[in-house]
């Protein structure tokens, strides 16, 4: 059967829609690209706001409506909290909440009569991940968990904390390495907290990949500042740790983060920025920002401009705070005019701006590897230009001859203007001292 995935909302939603592409393939099913030709649809959706659920429900219908004969099976955090309105949804077949995400493919198999026979599997070795397009993969290392920040949704339709052994999360690493990949991101709903269930860590997973595989680029994904352990910033100074991390603050107001149940105060987090600046070179921190939350007064929001102004960010994702149903937050008074978010939020982007131009103005000059990206545009005039990586996740461009071949590449530049939100850059000339050479640790 032609199988079509589509995600909506985190990576860890994407990391999962990997592992169900690979299974359906040892299946003997076939992964497609084109959803017009599949016969087969997969959803994962997202509610993280109000607005996600929104676009949830409308991607269902759009899939439906543009391919009415395929099976539609729909997964994810909209279909857990809202299952009862998922399956009543034109042309749903099947909602899988997401206690029951790790048993996705066989119960689809199994509810829809996929079974195939042995000699239709993919063939050992066969990457789901290029037939999608990618060139990094997105690794679920565990999901749920057990804080309840009185804004968030997710931690309700995910549950509690469940992690992966190590030993699987290696044996998925060194695969998805033997096919090819350059890049990993750890992803989790609660990534700070892998290890809670299992007796283990986040630092000791670290160093077990550092230590068991080659994977040369190893990402993070979003992670709650108050869960960094002691050895965090000595693992992160080795080569194949990527120099960025992603730290959500929601607000630069201690009153606001007590109302959010946050664990993590202002000076918590200026502290944790101070330390990896000065433990990592090169280092981009980016943060999310939540604007708006119930009785956000002037002065609050004043203290949380201020307080980003000092810390500074390479990016900023910003969202306006809305209610969502079954958390805390939703019965808080006072809640915040619409017309008022959007003028907080038109300010905080202008800052937010301002910030990211001068984290790549600061990187003007220097030289990185770049991971570069497929290339999907013509040529013009004998060259082209190839989009990728740099480690501390600033996006570059760079032109090359027709006839180069830069895609899953990692090579170096100088970085030498900044055109709008990305870099443009020239390649290095001396390549062997700037590619990072595999470390492992004892």
């Amino acid at each position: 059967m032609r199988i079509h995935l589509k995600t909506l909302g985190c990576r860890l939603n994407e990391a999962e829609l990997q592992h169900w592409a690979s299974a359906f393939q040892k299946a003997g099913h076939q992964i497609t690209r084109e959803q017009q030709l599949a016969e087969l649809i997969i959803i994962n959706s997202c509610a993280v706001t109000q607005d996600a659920a929104k676009k949830s429900r409308y991607l269902i219908r759009r899939m439906h409506r543009d391919n009415p004969l395929a099976k539609i099976v729909v997964s994810g955090c909209y279909a857990t909290l809202k299952q009862q309105e998922a399956e009543q949804l034109l042309g749903v077949d099947l909602v899988i909440s997401n206690p029951h995400k790790d048993q996705l493919v066989q119960r689809v198999i199994s509810a829809l009569n996929m079974h195939t026979l042995p000699a239709r599997a993919t063939e050992p070795g066969e990457n789901v991940l290029f037939g999608r397009g990618r060139q990094r993969a997105f690794i679920k290392v565990q999901d749920g968990c057990r804080y309840r920040c009185t804004f968030c949704i997710v931690t309700i339709a995910r549950g509690a904390e469940q992690s992966r052994s190590v030993a699987s999360i290696i044996e998925e690493i060194n695969t998805l390495h033997q096919q090819g990949i350059k890049e990993i991101i750890l992803t989790g709903v609660h990534l700070g907290g892998y290890g809670s269930d299992i007796n283990s860590h986040l630092a000791e997973l670290l160093s077990c990949i550092l230590a068991h595989t080659d994977m040369p680029r190893i990402r993070l994904g979003s992670l709650e500042p108050w869960d960094l352990p002691v050895n965090f910033f000595e693992l992160m100074q080795n080569p194949r740790m990527m120099p960025h991390l992603h730290l959500p603050l929601q607000s630069g107001s201690d009153s606001v983060l007590r109302r959010m149940a946050r664990r993590c105060k202002t000076k918590d987090f200026a502290r944790i920025a101070a330390t990896a600046r000065d433990a990592i070179a090169d280092f981009n921190l980016t943060t999310d920002i939540m604007v708006g939350f119930p009785g956000e007064t002037e002065q609050e929001w004043q203290e949380s401009i201020d307080f980003i102004n000092q810390i500074g960010f390479g990016h900023i994702h910003i969202f306006s705070y809305s209610p969502r149903e079954g958390t805390k937050a939703a019965s808080f008074p006072e809640p915040i005019d619409n017309t008022l978010k959007k003028q907080r939020s038109q300010q905080l982007h202008k800052l937010a701006q301002n910030m990211k131009e001068h984290t790549m103005t600061q990187n003007l000059g220097k030289q990185f590897p770049v991971l570069w990206e497929a290339n999907n545009q013509p040529p013009r005039s004998g060259s082209q230009q190839y989009f990728g990586y740099t480690p501390n996740y600033l996006r570059v461009a760079v032109s090359v001859p027709e006839q180069s071949k830069l895609e899953n590449n990692i090579s170096p530049v100088v970085l030498e203007a900044m055109n709008g939100d990305y870099l443009t850059a020239k390649r290095a000339d001396n390549p062997g001292k700037i590619c990072p050479q595999v470390q492992r640790i004892p």
